[in-house]
């Protein structure tokens, strides 16, 4: 597999990004890994608060330089990522994997009232760029959110918005899925079919915009059986939900947030 040079290390050297044509506040970069350090640094995040035009401003010259954006939670019950479990050497490529397969071997392992695997989703219409809402949504998180309590701005070196937890070796979804690439693997189609974008992420929760949401209940109920083989604890978080009343807020949603217990 090869992969793109990390601009990162450059930053040890010139903090404010100008030699990547960035102009970046003061941030910090992150190279620790459950195994210890890592031969080079995952990420780089602001140390001050993400604002409303933040992402904006910095995701086109950041994907010029080979970096993409992401918000990264410091105010969580887990520290900020320096305390997080990162493990880049467990993560395979998402491209090595099918995301229907992956997504019909963990609907068949859980599966709800023992229902058969459904198979993808169409894709519905595309109705707004989806770097455009990409950064629309990340504006709208700035302010925090339950989940989301201290927003910074992070950079990744990655080639596409779905496969920054595989480059970082996230381990939020441990206990769902081993493998973050597999996960990746099926980002990558909702970002073809969805026009999704990664824009959060916590120690064990992801946010996506979504620039193509189902239009009609139909479409959202053949989507709901994709999120419960993603991740079921947000589908199905307790026994008051159903995935009818799960798909019914679907319908023209442009945030999607998963959590893994």
């Amino acid at each position: 597999m090869a992969t793109l040079p990390n601009p990162l290390p450059k930053l040890a050297s010139d903090p404010s990004g100008r030699s990547l044509g960035l102009r970046l506040p003061p941030g910090r970069l992150l190279d620790a890994t459950i195994d210890g350090p890592w031969h080079e640094p995952l990420l780089w995040h602001a140390q001050v608060p993400a604002g409303p035009g933040g992402w904006a401003a910095l995701g086109a010259p950041a994907g010029r330089a080979g970096l993409l954006p992401v918000l990264v939670d410091l105010g969580s019950g887990r520290g900020g990522p320096e305390s997080w479990e990162w493990a880049p050497g467990d993560a395979s490529y998402p491209g090595d994997h099918d995301a229907e397969e992956v997504l019909a071997e963990l609907w068949e392992a859980d599966a709800p009232d023992g229902q058969e695997w459904p198979g993808l989703a169409e894709a519905p219409r595309l109705v707004a760029d989806p770097d455009v809402r990409a950064a629309e949504v990340a504006d709208t998180l700035t302010a925090g959110a339950p989940w989301l309590l201290r927003p910074h701005l992070a950079l990744v070196p990655a080639r596409r918005s779905a496969d920054v937890p595989a480059a970082l070796g996230w381990s939020g979804p441990v206990d769902h899925e081993e493998d973050v690439a597999r996960l990746c693997a099926v980002l990558r189609s909702w970002e073809d079919r969805f026009g999704i974008r990664l824009v959060a992420l916590g120690p064990d929760h992801l946010a996506v915009s979504v620039a193509a949401p189902p239009a009609s209940p139909a479409e959202a109920g053949a989507l709901t059986a994709e999120h419960y083989a993603f991740c079921p604890y947000a589908v199905l978080p307790d026994g008051a939900a159903t995935l009818e009343s799960y798909a019914r807020g679907l319908v023209g949603e442009r945030l999607w947030h998963f959590w893994w217990d």
